[in-house]
């Protein structure tokens, strides 16, 4: 399945919820994203983490690979009045200098890098005793539930999609930056429910892998008249209060 999520950055934008204040509240106990601090959020999308840190007075270069994603993520920014330097880039492949940053951050990207590559490259932008924060937030599919209702019907028209059933819980990357020579590693995580109106859903699940990013227009449009039917068929109310998940790894880089 080939996934480009340039095909939707409208939808990306405007419908996939931001990590929330909580998040970034924990991190800053934790001594990431504090006013000061020089951040690089790899892998940025519309640009959720960069404007994260950039409200609390971080000074942030955020990148991504997609020019599409990024003209968002720019004017988003933009009306919120936030500086946030975007550049078009690969977190495999940081053409930023050797320890520059206080944080390398990376939101709900990390499982599209080659993993080992980019671990590596974050260690060598990161500053001594800097670190890394990767941050997740995932629908969870609770049975009897939007989600799972959602996720059955992602299948039916793409059964190449793989990100069905999740636990929105990555134990797997606390290896994947110890092998690159990070310590010191803290995981946390804790649920929410993020209200969607019936047309926000409609247009958070178009700005998935499995829709808007993989499937033709013509499949794009089959699917969202058939989930439309099944909101007001099966969740009529107006809000739709939809189980979340927020996951996040906190890594050091070693001492000088």
């Amino acid at each position: 399945m080939q996934v480009d999520f340039g095909k939707t950055a409208g939808d990306y934008a405007a419908h996939r919820a931001g990590f929330p204040k909580s998040l970034f509240d924990r991190l800053a106990a934790m001594g990431v994203g504090r006013s000061g601090q020089r951040v690089l959020d790899v892998g940025t999308g519309t640009g959720t983490l960069a404007r994260g840190f950039a409200r609390r007075g971080c000074t942030v270069t955020a990148i991504d690979p997609s020019e599409p994603l990024l003209v968002e993520a720019r004017r988003l920014s933009e009306d919120e009045g936030l500086q946030v330097e975007y550049l078009v880039g690969r977190a495999e492949d940081l053409e930023v200098p050797t320890g520059s940053f206080e944080v390398v951050s990376a939101g709900q990207c990390w499982h599209w890098f080659d993993r080992p590559a980019a671990s590596r490259e974050c260690l060598r932008v990161v500053t001594p005793g800097g670190a890394l924060a990767i941050c997740y937030l995932d629908w969870l599919p609770v049975p009897g539930g939007v989600v799972a209702a959602t996720e059955a019907l992602v299948l039916q028209h793409n059964p190449h999609w793989d990100a069905a059933g999740g636990l929105g819980m990555y134990p797997q990357w606390t290896v994947d930056v110890r092998a690159a020579g990070f310590e010191d590693l803290e995981t946390f995580s804790f649920d929410l429910d993020i209200p969607y109106s019936h047309e926000a859903w409609r247009g958070r699940i178009r700005a998935s892998a499995g829709v808007a990013a993989s499937l033709p227009p013509d499949a794009v449009a089959a699917f969202d008249a058939e989930l439309s039917e099944l909101l007001h068929r099966d969740f009529p109310t107006a809000e739709l209060a939809v189980p979340h998940r927020v996951w996040a790894l906190v890594a050091r880089a070693p001492a000088a």
